[in-house]
């Protein structure tokens, strides 16, 4: 594994993927699942991701069905069948109706003569809509592609140059071990040395008095 690397937030980030050896080492995948299942329970995901969204209004949706063949216009209440003014806001409900039915068989009239070409600019406004979507994600997956290539190279960069400083490391620390094995040896040839001399010269200076 890489030492430790670049700091994100609190996060630090001390691993090379593309470099780094080992994952299939026993135990590596079930630490990994376990913390992917941590995460999972730390994350609290909205209740309506789609709340941003203005509400629906399916109005236009609504099937309204015209009155049939046969049917039965208002008429006053059984109480009013002599009340001249009830008659007369029937008529003009009548009226208001019948109006209405007019303006949306004219509207079915148009519909019938421009609606297979309103449909056709819409399907194709719709197609380019999909083209421009699908042009977007080619787009960012070469971006997220070359991304992956530029952290790849990067990363075998960094994995080489750190795997160059740790056998300078190394070198350096067996040379300091091999300085340190020569001192302790050269003290011990320096003592012994030291100790035959004086042996020496204690004998030299007992021959003296003799």
């Amino acid at each position: 594994m890489a030492g430790p690397g670049l700091v994100a937030g609190d996060v630090v980030v001390d691993a090379l993927p593309y470099f780094d050896q080992g994952y299939e080492a026993p135990g590596v995948r079930e630490a990994a699942a376990a913390l992917v299942e941590e995460e999972t329970r730390r994350y609290r995901p909205t209740k309506n991701y789609l709340s941003y969204l203005p509400a629906h209004d399916f109005s236009a949706f609504e099937v309204i069905r015209a009155p049939g063949p046969g049917t039965p216009l208002p008429a006053p209440s059984s109480g009013q069948k002599n009340d001249i003014t009830a008659w007369q806001e029937c008529v003009n409900n009548s009226m208001a109706q019948l109006e209405h039915q007019a303006v949306r068989i004219e509207n079915l009239e148009l519909m019938s003569q421009h609606g297979c070409n309103a449909w056709k600019v819409y399907n194709e406004r719709l197609v380019h809509m999909i083209e421009q979507a699908q042009k977007e994600l080619q787009k960012l997956r070469k971006n997220i592609q070359d991304l992956n290539w530029q952290r790849k190279n990067m990363q075998l960069t960094a994995g080489a140059k750190l795997r160059e400083m740790e056998s300078t490391w190394v070198s350096l620390v067996s040379k300091n071990y091999e300085i340190e094995r020569t001192i302790v040896q050269l003290e011990n040839e320096i003592s012994q040395i030291k100790q035959q001399h004086g042996e020496a010269n204690k004998e030299n200076i007992q021959q003296d008095f003799q």
